[in-house]
């Protein structure tokens, strides 16, 4: 029986760990890796895996009778504490399946947010977590009072149960509600401290978890962030000064790595933490050259974006771990698809002066090449063009002043004086809208962009 009080940590437990396979899943060479990882990252010992290919889930248990009789014999010949599904299980198909079982069962998005509550360090974080995991847990609290609902009080009279979880999900409702209003207060924070930053280009790197960003965070600046092979082993962004070459000083950003569908609620969540790839000039996709599944991971990490409503900003896709034995394998056919993507390791810092290089290249195509003709005593857009762009030449036309200059387009954004007129001198390119995330991709009009930071060292 489901126990409400029961930890969810599943730190030391032995597992079983689950995966349904249906037809819109891409094929991949090992289909419990994922889930195994997420498992080994979360504390768990996974002794063995059950792989079911379905057309649709089992509207009961996910899984097929056979197949539940076949999980059952695996836990009892493990003596299991846990069964993993790498799979999203309504509140009814978990409690049928631990009724069959007789051990707790977690799909995969309680798990990840397992693993996010362990990792998560911050005060921001741990909000994001705790709000994510009411929010999972609030339309499945019925099923933690099913054993009292079956007691019957008098006339009028609800049962126990009842009673319970109405109590219960007041208390869940407040709760979240005081956790969203903190969270827009460390956003509102958060904003303060972005506009009093507005003097450097923002580089925010991205990946699927476990590719090598905080890795390459710490090549590139001396970051000294934590960087372990396991799943989400960043939660917090961390903000670092980044000495460009031929460029000058750079905001470089390390932020929570994505995953194969990544629970909606922890995207909302994490809106704020998110906020920095967001408002970021250029993004660093990172993607694991050695990793069988690493196309698959590229397009999760898309779709994430697209989720964030980013999918067309400026993006260098940068693959990681070429020296690893494994990458070998997958570079020609890595090249032949994506023939703009920087190679690097950023263990040994093979490739580091190409990515610094590539990434000078796109920061400039975000620079506009204007002519911009105001009045002669507007010494104020002079000093606003002089301190965010770099003024080519002025020549003065009576009352006018002829200002060429180049700029980054956000703050091109900015200048709202319906006295003072633009003229682009430059040609953009067309953004990509080909599906898939390629070296460079050129991002649509947005006034305004800033690096929300945490701390610039």
């Amino acid at each position: 029986m489901y126990d409400r009080d029961r930890p969810h940590s599943i730190q030391n437990e032995i597992a079983v760990v689950v995966r349904v396979i249906l037809p819109h899943h891409p094929l991949e060479n090992d289909p419990l890796a994922e889930i195994t990882g997420l498992a080994e990252t979360s504390g768990a010992q996974v002794m063995d895996g059950l792989i079911q290919r379905r057309e649709t889930p089992d509207i009961a248990t996910y899984l097929g009778k056979g197949k539940v009789d076949e999980l059952a014999r695996l836990v009892e010949f493990h003596a299991a504490d846990v069964v993993l599904f790498d799979n999203d299980l309504s509140p009814g198909q978990r409690r049928n399946l631990e009724k069959e079982l007789k051990v707790k069962v977690l799909d995969r998005t309680e798990l990840i947010l397992d693993i996010f509550a362990t990792h998560a360090k911050t005060y921001e974080a741990r909000l994001a977590v705790e709000l994510a995991q009411l929010e999972y847990s609030l339309p499945r609290l019925k099923r933690m009072w099913t054993h009292l609902s079956r007691i019957k009080m008098g006339v009028g009279m609800r049962g126990p149960g009842e009673k319970q979880l109405e109590t219960d999900r007041r208390l869940v409702e407040k709760r979240i509600s005081e956790l969203k209003n903190e969270l827009r207060q460390v956003e509102r924070r958060k904003e303060r401290t972005v506009s009093s930053r507005r003097g450097f280009m923002t580089v925010s790197i991205v990946g699927y978890t476990n590719a090598g960003k905080s890795t390459l965070m710490n090549r590139l600046t001396n970051a000294n962030v934590l960087a372990q092979d396991k799943l989400f082993a960043t939660l917090d962004t961390r903000t670092r000064r980044w000495q460009l070459p031929s460029w000058g000083p750079v905001l470089l950003s390390d932020t929570v790595g994505f995953i194969r569908d990544l629970p909606h609620g922890l995207i909302a969540s994490f809106k704020a933490t998110l906020e920095e790839t967001r408002r970021a000039d250029l993004l660093v996709h990172v993607a694991d050259a050695s990793n069988p599944a690493v196309v698959e991971q590229i397009a999760s990490v898309y779709q994430v974006l697209t989720e964030l409503e980013i999918e067309e900003k400026d993006t260098l896709l940068v693959l990681n771990k070429v020296d690893h034995e494994d990458a070998q394998k997958n570079l020609e056919r890595l090249q032949n698809r994506y023939p703009h993507a920087v190679l690097v390791s950023a263990k040994s810092g093979l490739g580091m002066e190409r990515l610094a290089s590539a990434v000078s290249d796109a920061l400039s195509r975000t620079f506009r090449n204007v002519e911009i003709t105001t009045n002669v005593g507007n010494g104020r857009i002079l000093a606003y063009l002089s301190e965010h762009g770099e003024v080519l030449s002025k020549t003065y036309d009576e009352d006018r002043a002829i200002i060429h200059c180049r700029i980054p387009q956000k703050y091109l954004g900015r200048i709202q004086d319906a006295e003072i007129v633009i003229k682009d001198l430059g040609v953009r390119a067309q953004p990509s809208h080909n599906g898939e995330p390629v070296a460079h991709v050129e991002r649509p009009e947005e006034d305004g962009l800033n690096q929300a930071m945490d701390d610039v060292a």
